[in-house]
């Protein structure tokens, strides 16, 4: 049966195509806004202080690890090893970056991408010991190793718990 559009004055067709453009047309809105999200916005206070503590103590377990990366590569030996020395520099530079930035701002964004370094860092080790990355193989053995590795587990799932409380606080549960 055809509907007649002299009598409704609406094609369904384009309706429902005008919805889910104007629906693509706010999810990068949507999405900017929640990762804008900040502990500031949590009630209870309580809450707001339990997020900014494990942000912080993430904050600072990424600042040193950041630190141990930059010291390995200067000190360390790691400059001259083709393709790691490099990816440490980047991983010290930026974990010391986003850190400072974490203290500073505590948004959404931050948090999860605190999270996303820390965690990577940690399995690029583990890769390196246990499989060798970039044909190189490190060992647990080394100084740091076994220190950087609880540091950045320890951080990865801090900033992660901070990140799921405030997403799930947004959501409203």
């Amino acid at each position: 049966m055809k509907e007649d559009l002299s009598t409704t004055g609406t094609d369904p067709a384009r309706v429902s195509g005008s919805a889910a453009s104007g629906s693509a047309d706010r999810l990068p809105r949507r999405v900017a806004r929640a990762l804008n999200g900040r502990p500031a916005q949590l009630t209870p206070s309580a809450l707001r202080w339990t997020v900014n503590v494990l942000i912080l103590a993430g904050a600072l377990l990424m600042l040193d690890s950041g630190v141990i990366h930059v010291r390995l590569w200067a000190d360390g030996g790691y400059r001259g090893i083709a393709v790691i020395g490099p990816l440490f520099l980047v991983q010290g530079v930026a974990g010391i970056l986003l850190a400072v930035a974490l203290g500073v701002f505590r948004r959404l964004g931050l948090i999860i991408a605190g999270a996303g370094l820390m965690a990577a860092t940690a399995v690029g080790l583990l890769l390196s010991v246990y499989v060798g990355l970039f044909g190189f193989r490190e060992s647990m053995a080394v100084p740091y190793a076994g220190m950087s590795l609880v540091e950045e587990v320890a951080g990865a799932i801090l900033l992660a718990a901070a990140a799921a409380i405030v997403l799930a606080r947004r959501d409203g549960r």
